[in-house]
Order: structure tokens, then C-alpha cells, then sequence
């Protein structure tokens, strides 16, 4: 197919799933780029074999994916999926994805000598030692479990949540809610009468305190919060 395109692949149930993209813009989205799907397609379809032209049936899709929508469908083929990709492009992913792992061990666990995060240089010097070889196509946190494993017999390691109440004022609560959500997982939550939201919710470790920064920004430190263990 040359340069100008080339097939996104995702096996999924025993069945072979690919679409056609454009090589740069599908990329640029397997990166995290604020890219749009439909920009990434050459055509809406999906094919179980693009070179033959063959299409699932709607019935394998909806079983596959839940849907039969092309542009969720192709999210997911290029998010889960395999790409054609130049050796260049390969590393530049690969360092990508080492660098959000990193990032998620950091936010996600603490050394328990201290009960303070590990600075991402500390983890990146100990990934080194148990030379991980790092995969593009698995997700982040798959892959950031298997290494804290591995990490723990050179580098104190424990994975730590923090349970909190907080209390958001009405003018505040909407920004409040999208911080909250993009940083921890709401256990429990209670918009009240006056448009004030009260939330129970679980924050990693690492988190807790960039969390509280940004609440407390947005809030002016308008909040109330409680540590429930």
C-alpha cells in the first residue's frame, strides 16, 4: 500500500479486526495527540482483511466492540491495536509510553520507609536495572503492575490509596468535579440543594497531593476535606 496508507490490526475474541489510516495522523493519535479519528480513516469502514475487501458482520462487531460504530470502533482498533510503523516512529512511541509508565508508578505508589512518592528519576534508574522490555500495544497500567513487581526486590515500593471526603462549593463544583474525576475514582458522591457537591472518593498516593493543589487553586481553599484512612 506504499507510504500513503497503511493497516491498523486488533485481534480481539479469536477474530481479526483492521481499518486503513493515514500513517502520520494515526501516529500522532496512538501518541495522545488531540487528533480526530475521522482524520485518521481512509475509509469509514471496517475490514477483517483490507487487502481482500472482506467486512464482520455487524452481529461479530456489536459482539467485539459493543457497537457498530466506525469511528468508536477505530478508536479502539488504534488504541488497542497493532500499526505499521518506521523504526523512528517505533522508538519515539516506545519512549512515550515508557515515559507515561513512569509517570502512573509515580503517581500510584509511595516508599513505604517514607510514605512519600518516588520521584520518576528514582524509578526510571531502577526500570533500568531490571531491563523491561517495554510493549506499545499493552496498555500503561498492565505493564506498570508487571513492573512494580519486578521493582520490588531493588526499590521499596508499595502501591497506596488515599480514601477522602471532600466538600465543593456550588460555584466551584463543576470545575471541581472534572479534577476530581481525571485524578481519582468517585466512590460516592451527593449534589446537594444549593449546588454544593460532596464526594467520597479514592486518590492514589501520589496523588493526593497535586489533587488537593488543584482543588485548592481552583476553590481559593474554599473546600473541606477529610483523610478517612
Amino acid at each position: 500500500m506504499g507510504d500513503k496508507f497503511v493497516v491498523a490490526r486488533l485481534t480481539k475474541d479469536g477474530e481479526r479486526f483492521e481499518i486503513l489510516v493515514k500513517p502520520e495522523v494515526a501516529f500522532e493519535y496512538k501518541l495522545g495527540k488531540q487528533v480526530s479519528i475521522s482524520n485518521a480513516l481512509v475509509y469509514e469502514t471496517v475490514f477483517t482483511d483490507v487487502g481482500k475487501g472482506t467486512k464482520p458482520s455487524e452481529e461479530k462487531l456489536l459482539k467485539a466492540f459493543g457497537t457498530t460504530d466506525v469511528y468508536k470502533i477505530a478508536e479502539v482498533i488504534l488504541s488497542k491495536g497493532s500499526l505499521q510503523l518506521t523504526a523512528e516512529q517505533r522508538r519515539r512511541l516506545l519512549e512515550d509510553k515508557r515515559k507515561r509508565i513512569i509517570a502512573y508508578i509515580s503517581r500510584n505508589c509511595i516508599d513505604p520507609k517514607t510514605g512519600l512518592p518516588h520521584p520518576p528519576l528514582r524509578i526510571e534508574q531502577a526500570m533500568n536495572q531490571i531491563h523491561y522490555s517495554i510493549d506499545i500495544n499493552k496498555s500503561v497500567e498492565e505493564q506498570a503492575k508487571d513492573i512494580i513487581s519486578l521493582l520490588r526486590p531493588i526499590l521499596p515500593i508499595k502501591i497506596e490509596n488515599v480514601s477522602l471526603a471532600i466538600k465543593i462549593p456550588s460555584k466551584y463544583a463543576a470545575k471541581a468535579y472534572g479534577i476530581v474525576k481525571g485524578m481519582a475514582t468517585i466512590k460516592k458522591e451527593e449534589w446537594r440543594a444549593d449546588g454544593s457537591w460532596l464526594a467520597l472518593i479514592e486518590v492514589p498516593a501520589g496523588s493526593y497531593g497535586p489533587l488537593l493543589e488543584r482543588l485548592g487553586e481552583l476553590t481559593h481553599g474554599e473546600l473541606e476535606t477529610k483523610v478517612l484512612r
